[in-house]
């Protein structure tokens, strides 16, 4: 990025030109901040030109066609006493800029970013030209504006609207910015992990980015060491947090602290002037008045520690994407500490064998326990993992009492690496709710914030999202280049595959994905799979193979099966099938039967 402040006869201005990439979109930003509040422009509208300036540039980027991601984009910033001139040229094929714009539906992808900047500004005008164009946004200043009122009725709508438009640029940014730097955070300690700052240092600095993140004062990470049953604080966010060791005891009891109880449970607290720690509890000597959040993080059915973020300064409880992030760092924070305790043990000739049983133990912690069903129908899931351990998994999210968003992926690769980018795919489609029932769109949305990680270590992970709908009885699937879904019926002579257009995620940048729409007829068997399955192979050398995947697919809708006893069976298949074989590649499986 370029920057070159000056005088123009209009006021004073600044010139910027920065790459056709969103990650110069962050610092360009600042830059013009910094510059408008150096003129005296109240904070109010300093955060307004910032959010329309962001969109503005986001859009150019997003928008701008291949030959043109290598022209800069320019920006200009015009201020005077009376007001604040924005613009931005880009090298997009451009659109026709409506005079008015109203406020898309919640579900819609379109439109908000026209909709923020028309409310955000005080007026906007966008000139077309053959390959670039130019968006001028102004914002009047205020303190200079003269006796001019305007009558209550306009001021309650412009009150209105723009309280819905801070509300949904709010949310946006939430969601895209605890997605982008959980990722960014966690991705950067991935890369020094082999280096020598231990992990003391290691947790310390990733906590202190959480703390950033999720806009926490405060941290505490307490560890139960090798075969002991007391939580032990390992490192906290200041020294005053250096508490005494908690005995966990076998049981849980509502007298013991916070952190022994969450552990014990097995689950989140907070806690808050509603819900206030007891007066003896560690916490609240230590940190008096705060609102928090206790997690207690476990492997397998080992407890490994559990961690505490809170707020003394503010009082704005943690919202749901901040939630996601505190456990998405407590879990890849669990990796790393598991990981350590098996190094210090292993020796030089179990090296490879423990690096695949870490990889396991993280492949089997994103399977769940217990699997989500919808009336009248059964779900089941199957995951065998090979000897060389890779980075399959299955999810079932249950969205309603009629819904579910079935996913099953693929991670290419092996060991920790593979498993990792499994975890952080799960969790990233379980933080992007609002797409549950579109899922091109969110395989798309993940795929751009995966992107640049998956492309640097040459990875890509193919996966099939499937919205099911029991009340509509139909289901609608999108596919990273993943295997088709078959869907069987009673009475048809072929079972049925759907196979939507879409590359593996990782591949290229701007992927499209599309949606398949299918019925679900009555006693209907749904099956997704990984190719583990088909390129199953026998003592003889001899494939499973797609089509006889299909024959026993079709034959089981001849006889009443539930879901269960169709996952027992499948599997039963194909251990007779690779008798005397050892498994080459991971088999996983999900099969929904009415």
């Amino acid at each position: 990025m370029s920057e070159s402040p000056g005088k123009s006869s209009r006021g004073v201005a600044l010139r910027l030109s920065l790459a056709c990439d969103l990650t110069e979109v962050r610092p360009a930003i600042l830059a013009v901040r910094g510059f408008l509040a150096e003129q005296g422009l109240a904070a109010k509208d300093l955060t307004k030109c910032e959010l329309a300036l962001a969109e503005a540039c986001n859009n150019a980027i997003n928008h701008a066609a291949d030959g043109a991601k290598s022209k800069a984009i320019e920006i200009e910033v015009i201020c005077n006493a009376a007001k604040v001139e924005l613009r931005v040229n880009d090298h997009t094929p451009g659109f026709d800029w409506p005079q008015r714009v109203q406020l898309p539906d919640s579900e819609s992808e379109r439109g908000r970013g026209l909709y923020l900047i028309q409310s955000l500004m005080d007026s906007s005008l966008y000139f077309r030209g053959a390959g670039e164009n130019s968006l001028w946004m102004c914002k009047n200043r205020p303190s200079q504006t003269g006796s001019l009122t305007l009558p209550p009725a306009n001021l309650e709508e412009l009150d209105r609207r723009l309280a819905e438009s801070e509300q949904i640029i709010s949310d946006m940014a939430e969601e895209l910015s605890s997605c982008y730097e959980s990722l960014s955070a966690i991705f950067r300690f991935s890369a020094e992990q082999g280096k020598s700052i231990g992990l003391e240092n290691f947790s310390r600095r990733l906590l202190s980015d959480l703390l950033r993140i999720t806009a926490a004062d405060w941290f505490v990470l307490r560890l139960v060491p090798k075969e002991q049953s007391r939580l032990v604080v390992f490192t906290a966010s200041e020294p005053g947090l250096d508490l005494e060791p908690l005995e966990v005891p076998h049981s849980a009891g509502l007298a013991r602290p916070v952190e022994v109880r969450a552990a014990l449970n097995r689950q989140d607290i907070w806690f808050d002037q509603q819900k206030a720690l007891e007066g003896d509890d560690p916490l609240q000597r230590a940190k008096p008045d705060s609102l928090g959040l206790v997690h207690p993080f476990y492997f397998g059915d080992t407890l490994i520690g559990a961690l505490t973020v809170g707020k003394t300064i503010s009082r704005v409880p943690f919202s749901a994407a901040q939630t996601n992030v505190v456990h998405t760092f407590a879990d890849f924070l669990a990796i790393q500490i598991v990981n350590a305790r098996f190094q210090e043990e292993r020796v030089n000739n179990l090296l490879v064998a423990r690096d695949l049983q870490i990889a396991k133990n993280i492949q089997r912690s994103l399977l769940m326990k217990t699997v989500p069903q919808l009336p009248g129908f059964g779900l089941a899931g199957y995951c065998e993992s090979a000897r060389q351990v890779g980075g399959d998994f299955y999810d079932a999210v249950k969205l309603s009492d009629h819904a579910l968003l079935l996913i099953i992926a693929d991670v290419m690769g092996k060991g920790i690496p593979a498993a990792m980018f499994a975890a952080i795919l799960r969790s990233l489609l379980r933080a992007l709710p609002e797409l549950t029932n579109q899922p091109s769109e969110l395989l798309s949305r993940v795929n751009r914030l995966l992107f640049d990680e998956l492309s640097e270590v040459d990875m890509f992970i193919t996966a099939q999202l499937v919205y099911v709908d029991i009340r509509k009885r139909r289901l609608i699937t999108a596919s990273a280049g993943h295997c088709p879904l078959l869907l069987a019926v009673a009475g048809d002579a072929e079972v049925k595959m759907l196979s939507p257009e879409g590359m593996p995620l990782g591949i290229l940048p701007d992927t499209p994905f599309t949606d398949e729409t299918a019925e679900l007829p009555r006693n209907c068997r749904v099956l997704l799979y990984t190719d583990g399955l088909t390129e199953a192979r026998n003592a003889r050398g001899d494939l499973f193979g797609q089509e006889r995947l299909l024959e026993w697919l079709k034959e089981t809708t001849t006889r009443p099966r539930k879901a269960e006893e169709l996952k027992d069976e499948l599997a039963a298949e194909l251990a007779k099938f690779q008798a005397n074989t050892s498994l080459k590649d991971d088999q996983t499986f999900l099969i929904m039967a009415e």
